[in-house]
């Protein structure tokens, strides 16, 4: 499976995430946030948009965190 190598937020819930096999993908986190409650800190755009790379997207200093796979196989082709 690719690995990030870099993310940029773009606007409402969307981030643009890059791997490091050349694929970049938009990942709405709407959807994940209204599906899934551990998800619902994100609401806050603010919090959303401070996140880590580390070899995942992280907040609140690894508390949350979501699997690159999931942002792989989920995200709209950029």
């Amino acid at each position: 499976m690719p690995t990030i190598i870099s993310a940029d937020y773009l606007q409402d819930y969307k981030i643009l995430v890059s791997f490091n096999d050349g694929e970049n993908r938009v990942f709405d986190f709407l959807p994940v946030i209204q599906k899934y409650t551990v998800f619902k800190v994100l609401e806050n755009i603010e919090i959303l948009k401070n996140f880590v790379l580390t070899d995942t997207l992280e907040w609140n200093n690894g508390e949350l965190d979501i699997a690159p796979e999931y942002i792989y196989q989920n995200g709209i082709p950029a």
